[in-house]
């Protein structure tokens, strides 16, 4: 009993990216989420509006980048 050669499909094969290449969009999706967090804290906390929405925009990109690494097409 073996492994039939002719039988293997190759992630290449199928278009499907690597479980690692997805795990990685998804903590950088988490990082920039994170980010943008941070710095609308410290905006809000040294009274910098620009800062704020800056850190608005940055956490809600990471946000539907996080929801797109979740939910492929």
């Amino acid at each position: 009993m073996g492994i039939d050669k002719e039988k293997i499909v190759t992630q290449d094969e199928l278009d499907e990216p690597a479980p690692v290449d997805k795990v990685e969009e998804r903590v950088q999706a988490e990082m920039k989420r994170i980010e943008g967090e941070a710095k609308k804290k410290v905006g809000d906390a040294i009274q910098d509006p620009k800062l704020v929405r800056e850190g608005e925009q940055l956490r809600e990109e990471g946000e539907r980048e996080l929801e797109d690494a979740k939910n492929p097409e």
